[in-house]
C-alpha cells in the first residue's frame, strides 16, 4: 500500500457509522479512510462550484479537478461503493445535504496540505450537525511528525532536509552512501539539446464524454482564463499510470540533461508531467520515485543524473515546501520583505509582449495551465521580482493559472524562492539578467531585444531592470556574500555613471508596459 516513507504511517480502524469523505485532492483507493473501509462501504464525495468562481481559474485546471472526481466517483461505483456525489456551490451546502440522508454518521478525512483547511472543514461539519474525524495524510512520502523532528531547532535548508529524506527511506542509498557518491547531480542537468533535437511524445490521455462534457460545462458555467483546446492531461488513475510508464520508458534518460533548458515549441522537454496527477492523488509519489529507481538499477539507458534529478523534486522539494508551508504559515502568504508593490503586468494574463521568453512562456500556460519549472523561476518569478510586483499578486496568478497549483504548493515556491520575500529558506533572489535564459533556451535567438544590451531601445528589458533591482535593494542586499560579485559590478557601472542612463530605460520600460506595447 502507498504511504508515507519516513515516518510512522498512522493506525487507525473505521466505526460501523464512519463515512470517508473524499476531497478533490485525495483521489487514491490506497490510502486514507477509503482504504480501511470494506467495499461496498458509503462514500461521501462534495462537487463544489463557488470557489471557481473566485478568481479566473484555468478551464484546463476547473476541467482536470471536476473530470477527474467524476471519473474517479464512476471508478468507485462501478467497484460497489455506495457513491454519495454532491454537486453543490458550497462545501457547506453539500455536508449539510449529505446529513439529511444519513443523519449520526461520522465523516473520516485526509488532512489537507493547505493552511487552515481542516479547520475549515470541521466547522462546516459542526454547522450542519454532524461529526468530522481528520485523520493524517498519507499522500506524501514524509509525515508530519517526521517533518517536525527533523525541522526543530534548524534552519530550513533544502540539501540537508533532501540528504537527510534519502537516508531514511533508503531510497538511491548503497550501503550508508548515495549510490554514485554524490547527493546531487544538479550540475549535471543544465544541458541545452542541439538544435535538431525533438522533444520525446507526449502520451495521449483517456478522455472520454465525461471529460468532454465537463469541458463544455465550465466553459459555459465559469469566467475561467485559458483554454481547453489542448487539454492533455489524465483525469483516471488509469490514465495517470499510463503517463507514468510513459514518462519513465520514454523520457526519463533525458529528462537529466535537458531539465533546466527551455525550447520554443517544446513545452514539455523531457519533463515527467506527472505533477497535476500527484496532487490530485491519482498518483501516489512513492509510485513515481520507486518506479524511477527500478528504472536506473534494471536499465543502462537511464543514467544517474536523470534518475536523481527526479527523485530531487518528488522526495526532497515537494516534501520540503510542504513542511515549510506548514510551518511558515499564515505569515508566509503576506511575507513582502522587499516592499514590492507594483501591479502584475497585464501580460501574465494576455501574453502580449514582444518579449518571446515571456510571450512563449505565458502562451504556454494559456494552452495548458503548464509550464515547466525553469520557466516558472527564471522567467515568470524572475522577470515579476524585477519588476517589483507584490508577492501576494504573483502567488494568486500562479495558484489560478496553472493545473498542479495549488496554495501550499505555490506559496513556498512563488512568494519565497521566486520572490525572496519570505526569509524561510531562500539565501538570495532568484534573478537573473538575459545572460541566464539566453544561455539556457533559444527564446533570444528570435526575439527583437538584444540579450547583449543593456540600455538603449533593442536592449533586452531583463538587463536594465537587473541592474535597477539590485540598486533599489542594495542596503538589504549587499551583505549577502553570495551577491558579492554581482555587487563589484554595480560599483563599476556607478563609477562609470551607467546607472543613470539605465534607471531611464527601466523608467521607458514601465511606460511600455503601461501602453501594451512592452
Amino acid at each position: 500500500m502507498p504511504g508515507p516513507v519516513v515516518g510512522d504511517p498512522p493506525e487507525y480502524d473505521l466505526p460501523d457509522d464512519a463515512v470517508p469523505w473524499v476531497l478533490g485532492t485525495h483521489l487514491h483507493t490506497g490510502v486514507g479512510p477509503l482504504s480501511r473501509a470494506p467495499e461496498g462501504s458509503t462514500v461521501l464525495v462534495v462537487e463544489a462550484h463557488d470557489f471557481a468562481r473566485r478568481m479566473p481559474y484555468h478551464a484546463a485546471k476547473l476541467t482536470l479537478v471536476f473530470a477527474a472526481m467524476r471519473r474517479f466517483r464512476d471508478r468507485l461505483r462501478e467497484a460497489g461503493y455506495d457513491v454519495h456525489y454532491v454537486r453543490a456551490d458550497t462545501f457547506g451546502d453539500g455536508v449539510e445535504q449529505f446529513f439529511e440522508v444519513r443523519p449520526g454518521a461520522t465523516l473520516v478525512t485526509m488532512r489537507p496540505p493547505s493552511y487552515g483547511a481542516a479547520d475549515g472543514l470541521r466547522e462546516l461539519v459542526a454547522a450542519a450537525g454532524g461529526d468530522l474525524r481528520v485523520v493524517e495524510n498519507e499522500g506524501f512520502l514524509c509525515t508530519r511528525a517526521a517533518f517536525d523532528e527533523w525541522a526543530d531547532g534548524r534552519e530550513f535548508e533544502h540539501e540537508a532536509f533532501y540528504r537527510w529524506m534519502r537516508r531514511e527511506s533508503g531510497v538511491l542509498m548503497d550501503d550508508g552512501d548515495p549510490v554514485g557518491g554524490e547527493w546531487n547531480y544538479d550540475e549535471d542537468n543544465r544541458d541545452v539539446p542541439p538544435d535538431d533535437w525533438t522533444a520525446p511524445r507526449v502520451p495521449d490521455a483517456d478522455h472520454g464524454e465525461t471529460t468532454a462534457a465537463v469541458r463544455e460545462w465550465v466553459d459555459e458555467a465559469f469566467d475561467a482564463w485559458g483554454n481547453t483546446e489542448e487539454f492533455v492531461w489524465p483525469v483516471t488513475r488509469e490514465g495517470a499510470l499510463a503517463w507514468l510508464d510513459a514518462f519513465v520508458a520514454d523520457r526519463l534518460p533525458e529528462f537529466g540533461p535537458y531539465q533546466d533548458a527551455m525550447v520554443r515549441g517544446e513545452w514539455a522537454m523531457a519533463h515527467a508531467l506527472l505533477s497535476p496527477a500527484i496532487n490530485l492523488g491519482l498518483l501516489h509519489p512513492r509510485e513515481v520515485v520507486e518506479a524511477v529507481e527500478s528504472a536506473y538499477h534494471d536499465r543502462s539507458d537511464v543514467p544517474l543524473n536523470s534518475a536523481e534529478g527526479l527523485i530531487r523534486q518528488v522526495l526532497g522539494w515537494r516534501e520540503f515546501v510542504r513542511g515549510v508551508y506548514r510551518h511558515e504559515m499564515p505569515d508566509l502568504a503576506d511575507a513582502n520583505r522587499l516592499d514590492a508593490t507594483r501591479d502584475l503586468p497585464e501580460l501574465y494574463w494576455t501574453g502580449d509582449t514582444e518579449m518571446a521568453c515571456l510571450a512563449e512562456t505565458v502562451g504556454d500556460v494559456r494552452k495548458r495551465g503548464y509550464s515547466h519549472h525553469i520557466q516558472r523561476l527564471m522567467v515568470l518569478s524572475n522577470f515579476a521580482t524585477l519588476w517589483g510586483v507584490d508577492p501576494a499578486q504573483l502567488n494568486e496568478w500562479f495558484h489560478a493559472a496553472y493545473v498542479d497549483a495549488y496554495h501550499w504548493v505555490t506559496t513556498p515556491n512563488v512568494v519565497e524562492m521566486g520572490s525572496y520575500a519570505g526569509g524561510s529558506f531562500a539565501t538570495k533572489p532568484y534573478v537573473s539578467s538575459a545572460n541566464y535564459v539566453d544561455r539556457m533556451s533559444d527564446y533570444c535567438a528570435g526575439c527583437p531585444y538584444d540579450p547583449d544590451e543593456t540600455v538603449g531601445e533593442d536592449a533586452c528589458p531583463f538587463n536594465a531592470l537587473y541592474w535597477d533591482f539590485l540598486d533599489r535593494h542594495e542596503d538589504r542586499l549587499r551583505s549577502n556574500h553570495r551577491m558579492a560579485l554581482v555587487y563589484g559590478h554595480l560599483d563599476d557601472k556607478r563609477e562609470g555613471s551607467e546607472l543613470a542612463a539605465i534607471r531611464d530605460r527601466v523608467a521607458d520600460l514601465r511606460d511600455r508596459e503601461a501602453d501594451g506595447s512592452l
